[in-house]
Order: structure tokens, then C-alpha cells, then sequence
């Protein structure tokens, strides 16, 4: 392997970039666990072929993924999650006319709260029956919801996007002025992120024909059998008189997400310890670490969870295929990268100073590949640091690491369609014009825009 060691930098990074891609592009195809696993033939490629040292994977992200993942996933299982369900649905059914404006913020909200998008495939039956017993294209708020629930992932306080992200910007090498962290990115993502949510909703209010106008529609239902099914069992949390322990498990996992802004809000509630003869708070990543293995262990004590159901479900799954997705993507990314830093610097750096969007764009384009915003969180962010980005262009495009929307190949969605028994919210011919890409090019672009002006707002830009 001499020979590729002896190329010149230009040539090795090519051909080390093509390896990388291959990976993603082929671990995104197999999807699931396949992702994180295909990062250990880049890995391998770059240490024995390239002789490239290894570089280090994102220990404190994963280990916050999974802190969060086994509290949810314990919220699950302890039923607290279906009480949160309930109260959504209960504020869906009673506003059925505002549903396309409702429903997304609904979804964005239950991942603001859990941590995690896939909390929405339990509500996407509920908001298809509130659509088509209403006249309502279920298109509209379908497929508004299921993107606004993944735009949530960057305003949750429990998410691991946004737990990577302030770490990250922390640690940058010239840190963003004024900014002490967690909260202080929040206070950017949560209100840019709703008022893209807002931006979906105002659109997909109006996408469409109405389905008393839609002549593909009404010749389906002609079919008395596609009637039927259209219009068939409704499913609903309605009346359903949940146990005590559900409710008190909803309100210990709230009161630890209450806890955790609290002392992301106020450092000086966090225990200090010296480091380098300087007293300083305990991070955030540990202090959110901390108190989510301690509402899993509350969920557990107090509401008598199986603990045996809590590896079963769906969100524990979910949290698991991201966490190797994390593990694999994130150190191949850093192995790469950081022997080319001074490299792309030279070549990019003046680019992306001069034109800040073309930041957006390329962590949008890099999230589609790796179809996680925490993976493409920690594979660009810390290249894009190191080649000189502002970190205030990175609080601002936060929004930016959520494009696996583009090609509908995400489980949500796919879900969604399926949900949809009317058949509007669909992939068309072309692929591209399916029933997300649309509201989650708004979604983003608006959320972008948005942060650009409250970053603006705060002083960092």
C-alpha cells in the first residue's frame, strides 16, 4: 500500500473521499444498522491502505444517545408515552378545522418533549381519521406532521443533535462569543423551528384539491370496497381511562426534562469541579446523561415497568440503529477529516466565509446521506469549525442537519404513506415529487431564516 501513501495530498484525499462516500451511500441504501457498520470498511481503508491514525469516535454524543434512548424507551414502556397521546389527540379532535396547522405542531412538540421523531407513528392513524371524517385531504396534515416532527429533534432539550451540537461548540477552538451553551442554542432552535412549523402548516393548508374536487378520488370511491377502507375503524385513545401510574410516569419524565433546562438555564446550580486550576460547572452532557438514566431508573421504581419490554420497543430500536450510526460515521469522519483540515481550509474556507449559505446546504445534502441529524451533526460541524466557519453561522443553519427528506426513504414518511389509506400523501413517478419534499424544503429553509435572524437578534452575528 506504499503507493497510496505516496500520492499527493490532493490525490489521497480524492480517492479517500470516494471510499467515504461509497460507505455512505451504500450503508443509506441497506438502511437500518448497515449505516454505522459500513463506516468500519472506511476505517479500515483509511488506516492500513492510507496509513491515516484513527481518529476519535464521538464518545460523549453516543453515550448521551444512550442515556436519552433508555429513558424514552422506559417512558414507553411505562405508558406514560400514551398519555401524552391522549391529550394530543383530545386537542386534535376538538379543533378539527385548524388540523393542517394543529397537527404539525402537535407532532413537533411530542419530539421537543421525547427526544426522538418516531414518537409520531402512533399519532398519524389518529390525525388520518380526524382528516377524513372531516373532508379534510389527509395529504395536508399528514405529511406536514411527519416533517415537523423530525424538524423538532433540533429543538428538543433531550435530543442528541442538539446535545452534540453545543458540545461542539464549546469545544471550538475559538469559542462563539457570548455563548454559554445549551440553553443559549435553544433559545435560537426552538422558536426558528416552530415558526418553520408554521411555515408548513400555512402551505400544506392549501396544497392540493379538496377531496370533494379531486377526480381521482372520486372515482376510487365509487368502489364500494375502497370506500370501505377509506372510511373504515377509526383508532383512538378517546375514552380510553389510562391507569394512575401512566399519568405519574409522563410527569417524571417531564419533571427531569424541567430539571435539565433548569440547570442548562443556571450553571451556578451545577456541582463545580476544578479543571486546570479553574472551577467549573459540570457540562450539560453529563448533567443530561445524569438525569435521564435517573428517569428511567424513577420510571422503573415508582411505576413498576417491565423492564423486560423497555429493549422491545420501538423507540428503544430506533435509538439503538442511531447510536451505531453515530459510532461508525462519526469517527470514520474524523479520521479523515482531521489529517485534510489545513487541506480544506485552504480550499474552502474563503468560500463558505464569503457565501455563509453554502454552509446549510452542504450539512443538508451530508444529513440526507446519513439519514440522522446527529450523525451528520457530528460528522460535518467539527470540519466545518476546523476550515473556519463562524460557529454563529452553525447556531444559525442549525436546523440545516435535517434533508432525509429529499428522497422519501425514511421511515416516517414511509409510515405516513402507509397510513394514509386514501392514498393522497404518496411517491410520485419522478420519485423527487413525492408528498415531503415540499413541506420540508419550507420547513427548513423558513427555520434557517428564521435562526439567521435570531442569531442576529442575540448578538452572535
Amino acid at each position: 500500500m506504499d503507493f497510496l501513501v505516496n500520492l499527493s495530498e490532493g490525490w489521497q484525499f480524492t480517492i479517500q473521499l470516494i471510499v467515504v462516500l461509497i460507505c455512505l451511500f451504500y450503508g443509506a441504501k441497506k438502511g437500518g444498522i448497515a449505516l454505522g457498520l459500513l463506516g468500519g470498511i472506511g476505517l479500515l481503508v483509511l488506516a492500513f491502505g492510507f496509513n491515516v491514525a484513527p481518529g476519535k469516535p464521538a464518545v460523549s454524543v453516543m453515550l448521551t444517545i444512550l442515556a436519552v434512548v433508555v429513558a424514552s424507551a422506559t417512558l414507553q414502556a411505562s405508558g406514560g408515552l400514551d398519555v401524552m397521546l391522549q391529550i394530543a389527540e383530545k386537542i386534535l379532535r376538538r379543533n378539527p378545522r385548524f388540523l393542517t396547522i394543529l397537527a404539525p405542531f402537535v407532532t413537533c412538540f411530542l419530539t421537543i418533549l421525547c427526544g426522538t421523531g418516531h414518537v409520531v407513528y402512533t399519532m398519524m392513524p389518529i390525525i388520518y381519521d380526524i382528516a377524513i371524517k372531516n373532508g379534510i385531504r389527509p395529504e395536508r396534515p399528514m405529511a406536514a406532521s411527519s416533517i415537523s416532527s423530525q424538524m423538532g429533534i433540533i429543538a428538543s432539550p433531550v435530543s442528541v443533535a442538539v446535545v452534540s451540537l453545543t458540545a461542539f461548540l464549546l469545544n471550538a477552538t475559538s469559542p462563539l462569543a457570548g455563548f454559554d451553551g445549551y440553553v443559549d442554542l435553544l433559545a435560537i432552535t426552538i422558536p426558528s423551528t416552530l415558526c418553520g412549523v408554521l411555515m408548513v402548516g400555512i402551505f400544506s393548508w392549501f396544497r392540493g384539491k379538496d377531496l370533494d374536487k379531486d377526480e381521482v378520488f372520486q372515482e376510487k370511491l365509487k368502489d364500494p370496497e375502497f370506500k370501505k377502507y377509506v372510511y373504515g375503524d377509526a383508532k383512538t385513545l378517546l375514552g380510553v381511562k389510562l391507569p394512575f401510574k401512566d399519568w405519574l410516569a409522563m410527569w417524571i419524565f417531564l419533571g427531569a426534562i424541567a430539571i435539565v433546562a433548569i440547570l442548562g438555564a443556571f450553571p451556578e446550580l451545577r456541582p463545580a469541579f476544578e479543571v486546570k486550576g479553574a472551577l467549573k460547572p459540570m457540562s450539560m452532557v453529563d448533567t443530561i446523561q445524569m438525569f435521564m438514566l435517573l428517569a428511567g431508573a424513577a420510571l422503573l421504581i415508582f411505576t413498576d415497568v417491565d423492564a423486560g419490554k423497555i429493549g422491545k420497543n420501538e423507540i428503544f430500536r430506533s435509538g439503538m440503529i442511531a447510536l451505531v450510526a453515530v459510532f461508525g460515521i462519526s469517527w470514520m469522519a474524523d479520521t479523515m477529516f482531521a489529517v485534510h483540515t489545513p487541506m480544506m481550509k485552504t480550499a474552502l474556507g474563503s468560500v463558505v466565509q464569503e457565501h455563509p449559505w453554502t454552509y446549510a446546504i452542504m450539512l443538508l445534502l451530508i444529513s440526507k446521506f446519513v439519514n440522522s441529524q446527529a450523525a451528520a451533526i457530528a460528522a460535518f460541524v467539527p470540519l466545518a469549525l476546523g476550515i473556519g466557519v463562524h460557529p454563529a453561522i452553525i447556531v444559525a443553519f442549525a436546523p440545516a442537519c435535517y434533508g432525509y427528506y429529499i428522497l422519501p426513504t425514511y421511515p416516517s414518511d414511509l409510515a405516513t404513506i402507509q397510513f394514509d389509506r386514501s392514498g393522497t400523501t404518496h411517491i410520485g413517478k419522478f420519485v423527487i415529487n413525492h408528498s415531503f419534499i415540499l413541506p420540508g424544503l419550507i420547513g427548513v429553509f423558513s427555520s434557517c431564516v428564521f435562526g439567521y435572524i435570531f442569531a442576529t437578534f442575540a448578538g452572535y452575528l
